[in-house]
């Protein structure tokens, strides 16, 4: 073996980081520097409390991984042990938080050099070279320019050829275009009349029909059937008995006098008349049942042979890569719409927990008790007028951002932005037992989170910020609100009104709540009673407290 060819051989040894709970990976590359944290801006973001914004750099070196902590609240730590920088090898556990991942070697091989053979004269080679079997590569034109106007011989297949491999060769051709021809559709049900119509065109067949199995209630819908005359084309089911068996054994069937098969005495047969019937079903992956092909004849009995079978197991099987693309691209694109509408709202791992769920974009929504939580700085109309456009921008961006991974980390959801304002919510669209403390919770760690900002941006001569916060609890209308392009999850009712109220009416770095919220907390803070408000459309005033810090 030659140094080329030796090196076409070489493998890269790197390095992978695998979750304890198979939940998540991170892939290393050479010269590259990971950022592992909770911020969505890290390069793997793990939405863990115990994990800091910025919690440690991970990067390949010989041998292993090197891993340093960058400050983190909760530590990183190798096997164990608490570490501030260290090499992992593999096997090695590192731990970011109370997050673990093993170091898992991974082996690949190294991208082979191109080799260009020498294109030799008169067809020949040099004594010593590569020979290279060539062959021909043609385009045949599409699935019309392979099938005929009949069928050849005994079997239905539209395909002629002088001997037997040349037939050979003439069914993979038609099976390759057919192939490509289906995967240019996306839409299933554009997918299905393809595939009805390719049958026709390619088997002399009376009924074409295809049946796919709903997963939530495992029986087999109609999807389409089709017949070449008006007379096929009135009868539209297939038989049971046919279709039951071809299920539950996972079988291809030909029958070539349906009427007399042992196999099938069901009535339906009987009824449309049913004399050969061949039918297969559409596995997916994972030995998964995603329908069935079926096809049949009305006319003459003994009209199918085995080699019709064999075609119609394969051309099947084209159809459920098919079928099962078109399922898997729209699953995609609504998880896309999905995560569109709602990664603005919620933490990404809720929002892709919301994702997966059946019908999460609709209009509409239902009334449930919610925890309503307002922001608003003060003075900020006041304080803008003396900035300019870039500076309020970055003050409000850096403000945000830290304010909204809290409640993400609280488990609420972001309702909107108001200006300088923000809104927020606990029990909707997920509900936990403990949603008040969660947000009591939430709101004492911002005004933390904002004492910090606070001491950063007089140290750089930026203005500091005060806030106020509002927050009640009640039965609002919480849902989808807008239209089938633009939605948006918001809450209205009469409980939103009052925590706007109460907001409004808390002092700088104040936070205010109402009755119905103190009642709501299984670890109330301590309190001071204010006098009640006036919330516009209630007759009685409502009693507020503000939190002792």
């Amino acid at each position: 073996m030659t140094g080329a060819e030796a090196g076409a051989y070489i493998l890269d040894s790197v390095f992978k980081l695998f979750s304890t709970t198979g939940e998540q990976s991170i892939d290393l590359k050479p010269g590259r520097t990971v950022v592992v944290g909770r911020a969505v801006t890290s390069d793997v973001p793990i939405y863990d409390p115990t994990i800091s914004r910025r919690h440690a750099e991970v990067s390949l070196t010989e041998g292993g991984v090197k891993v340093k902590d960058v400050g983190s609240s909760n530590g990183t730590f190798l096997n164990g042990a608490r570490i501030t920088e260290a090499i992992a090898g593999e096997n090695d556990v590192i731990t970011f938080g109370k997050v673990a991942f093993r170091v898992k070697e991974v082996t690949a091989p190294a991208p082979r050099p191109k080799v260009v053979p020498p294109l030799p004269s008169e067809f020949g080679a040099k004594a010593g070279s590569t020979i290279l079997r060539q062959l021909p590569v043609t385009n045949s034109g599409g699935v019309p320019a392979i099938v005929l106007d009949s069928p050849a011989g005994p079997s239905h297949l539209r395909v002629s050829a002088p001997s037997l491999e040349e037939r050979r060769q003439k069914k993979l051709e038609l099976l390759l275009e057919v192939s490509k021809e289906l995967s240019r559709q996306q839409e299933l049900d554009r997918l299905l009349d393809k595939v009805v119509d390719f049958t026709f065109q390619i088997m002399n067949v009376d009924r074409v029909s295809i049946l796919l199995l709903e997963e939530a209630t495992g029986e087999l819908v109609p999807k389409i059937s089709k017949g070449r005359t008006a007379q096929s084309a009135a009868s539209k089911h297939v038989p049971q008995s046919i279709a039951r068996r071809v299920v539950e054994e996972r079988v291809a069937i030909l029958s070539d006098n349906t009427p007399a098969d042992e196999r099938f005495k069901g009535k339906s047969i009987l009824i449309q008349s049913v004399r050969s019937a061949m039918c297969t079903p559409l596995m997916g992956t994972a030995q998964k049942v995603l329908g069935i092909l079926y096809v049949d004849n009305l006319t003459a009995a003994h009209s199918f042979a085995d080699e019709d079978l064999e075609f119609l197991i394969a051309f099947g099987s084209l159809a459920a890569v098919a079928i099962e693309n078109s399922q898997r691209s729209e699953r995609l694109r609504h998880e896309a719409l999905v995560l569109s509408n709602f990664q603005r709202y919620f933490a990404p791992n809720v929002a892709a927990q919301i994702a997966e769920q059946t019908g999460a974009v609709q209009l509409g929504g239902q009334k449930r008790p919610v925890v309503i939580f307002f922001s608003d700085i003060r003075g900020f109309t006041a304080m803008s007028e003396t900035m300019s456009p870039d500076d309020i921008a970055t003050l409000l961006t850096e403000y945000f951002t830290e304010m909204v991974e809290l409640v993400f980390e609280h488990g609420g959801t972001l309702d909107k932005f108001m200006g300088d304002a923000m809104l927020a919510l606990w029990g909707a669209p997920i509900v936990h037992e403990d949603d008040a403390d969660r947000a009591m919770q939430c709101a004492l760690d911002q005004l933390t989170a904002l004492e910090k900002l606070n001491r950063k941006w007089k140290d750089e001569g930026r203005p500091e910020l005060g806030v106020g916060f509002g927050i009640n609890f009640g039965e609002v209308f919480a849902g989808n609100i807008g239209s089938d392009r633009r939605l948006e999850y918001t809450v209205i009712g009469d409980a939103v009104n009052t925590a706007s109220r109460l907001c409004a009416n808390a002092g700088r770095n104040e936070i205010l709540i109402s009755e119905p919220f103190y009642r709501e907390l299984k670890h109330p803070p301590g309190v001071e009673t204010l006098e009640p408000i006036q919330v516009k459309g209630k007759a009685k005033k409502v009693p507020v407290y503000r939190v002792k810090r």
